[in-house]
């Protein structure tokens, strides 16, 4: 069975060719060069000419709405209709990025995995999938006692609620930026690194040794220098970032209760693991009050698998697909 399995980011999108469990060709693309999916599709079967796909499922960072999607970081439209007609197939399934991650999460082998509560206690139960990137992703994980179910979400985009002094300063910088809306997706992300870094440096408190103004990626940049300890300014930045990023990934798990597992994926927690195994994020994602005990045994565990979307859309589409 041939699977054309995607994953479609804000920054990057991936596509590949399964055949059964079997990589054939995979294929990166910068997102932003393409004015449409479809026209970056096109470009990608050009590589396949003599491949006959029996099933397309493709995560997309963007809600799923009636099978299709408009994505939230791109200015782009997906349906089923016109991916059919391109691969033609009629077996087409997009899903939420955190969706798919969430399969990927459920397929993937115990060695992928790096915990980073060291009182964790496992459980079979439900489990929550959080991801920084482009953009902040969240899905739950249903268990009924015999299989796992995945629900999707838009999480990301709940307010930001700020939980002492400093992180009151950064709500408020960042409403001169966001006045109508400040959600946690704005500081859990690449682009909240920066913002992050830029309150931080705007409050003169720290000091910073790098001059990291004509980096391209800056955010890349700070957590680079967060994790070889080289720049206070980055250090701090990061520290922040990621008790923020507990904080909502606390939050996530009391809403589905997670006991089978909290688990991080998307790149930022692969390149900064050190950083999330510092402390800041688990402090973050315990301050619960009266509900700290009942988080405290929660596994959190960060995938290093980074194309863990592209390994779920596949499993997803092996498991539901009848060419």
């Amino acid at each position: 069975m041939m699977i054309l399995a995607g994953d479609i980011g804000g920054t990057k999108t991936l596509l590949a060719i399964f055949d059964g469990e079997h990589c054939v060709i995979k294929k990166y693309f910068a997102s932003t060069q393409y004015t449409t999916f479809h026209t970056l599709l096109y470009e990608f079967l050009t590589f396949i000419p003599d491949i006959n796909i029996d099933a397309v499922c493709i995560g997309v960072a963007g809600p799923i709405v009636n099978g299709d999607c408009e994505t939230t970081n791109l200015p782009w439209k997906l349906t089923c209709s016109e991916i059919s007609k391109q691969v033609n197939t009629p077996n087409i399934k997009l899903l939420n990025d955190l969706e798919a991650a969430a399969w990927g999460v459920l397929s993937l082998p115990e060695s992928d995995f790096v915990s980073i509560n060291p009182k964790a206690t496992p459980h079979t139960g439900n489990c929550a999938v959080i991801a920084a990137g482009t953009g902040l992703g969240e899905a739950m994980i249903f268990h009924d006692g015999n299989q796992s179910h995945v629900i999707a979400s838009e999480g990301g985009h709940c307010d930001f609620a700020p939980t002492d002094k400093q992180q009151i300063e950064l709500l408020e910088f960042m409403q001169t930026h966001f006045p109508d809306h400040v959600s946690y997706e704005r500081l859990v992300s690449g682009a909240g690194i920066e913002a992050t870094y830029n309150f931080l440096k705007h409050s003169g408190h720290i000091d910073a040794t790098l001059n990291l103004d004509a980096e391209v990626d800056l955010a890349a940049a700070i957590g680079a220098a967060a994790v070889a300890n080289t720049d206070a300014l980055c250090v701090e930045t990061m520290r922040l970032f990621s008790k923020i990023y507990g904080a909502e990934a606390g939050n996530l798990a009391l809403k589905c209760l997670p006991y089978g597992g909290v688990y991080l994926t998307g790149g930022i927690a692969t390149k900064c693991l050190p950083i999330l195994q510092n402390g800041a994020f688990l402090d973050g994602f315990l301050a619960k009050g009266r509900y700290r005990h009942a988080l405290g045994t929660i596994a959190i565990k960060v995938c290093t698998q980074p194309d863990v979307v592209l390994f779920g859309a596949a499993y997803f589409a092996k498991a539901t697909s009848h060419p």
